[in-house]
């Protein structure tokens, strides 16, 4: 039986992504998020309007798309509560939030110089994703889906299926919001019909 009823969030489950990028004094914003989705080499990502990421790519138009693995889940927590906006709005204040424009330090995660795009890439994220804006689509209530591209991709060699450029599904480990909570844990739960018609390399069992 289902029970008609309003949700508060609808984070059913989607990867946890820390987006880093410049503030205006130089100094590197990392700010954990889980509203985003891919399609090809673009990624929409959901972000309040308030927020010092989005007032960041608004400015510089690019940013690097760290995305943690399960066990990084301890240094993504530390900075869940943190803001680069020195005028902390009232709705974080309420919830917690305080200013550091330290958050790599906060994290205990370690700033590594990009290729192409000016932010830093976190170091212990097994994949790190080049990104510059392509637009902003405003949506309600002061959030904005920002559409970027991905232009160069780094993944720890660990993480690679011998030989291809495709990531092991079963060694890579995501880490995932579920209505705002963390869960991790890879695990295959059956052969894939889909995987088989797009010829995708098979996941091996992790050694």
């Amino acid at each position: 039986m289902h029970r008609v009823t309003p949700l508060k969030v609808l984070y059913f489950g989607t990867p946890v992504v820390l987006i880093s990028s410049r503030n205006e004094d130089g100094s590197a914003n990392l700010a954990p998020m889980s509203s985003a989705w891919w399609l090809g080499q673009t990624c929409l990502l959901g972000l309040a309007e308030t927020s010092q990421t989005a007032a960041n790519l608004h400015r510089e138009r690019e940013c690097v798309l760290n995305l943690p693995s399960s066990a990084l889940v301890d240094a993504v927590d530390r900075i869940a509560l943190l803001t680069a906006r020195p005028d902390v709005p009232p709705h974080k204040v309420a919830r917690g939030y305080t200013h550091s424009r330290t958050k790599f330090a906060s994290a205990g995660l370690t700033e590594q110089r990009s290729h192409l795009v000016s932010p830093p890439r976190a170091k212990e994220c097994p994949i790190q994703l080049e990104a510059t804006l392509d637009t902003a689509h405003r949506v309600t209530d002061g959030l904005t889906a920002f559409q970027v591209s991905v232009r160069r991709t780094h993944v720890a060699e660990e993480l690679l299926i011998p030989g291809k450029d495709y990531v092991d599904p079963l060694r890579w480990d995501p880490l995932i919001m579920k209505f705002c909570e963390y869960f991790g844990e890879a695990a295959n739960l059956r052969d894939s019909s889909l995987a088989t018609g797009w010829q995708m390399p098979h996941a091996q069992p992790a050694a």
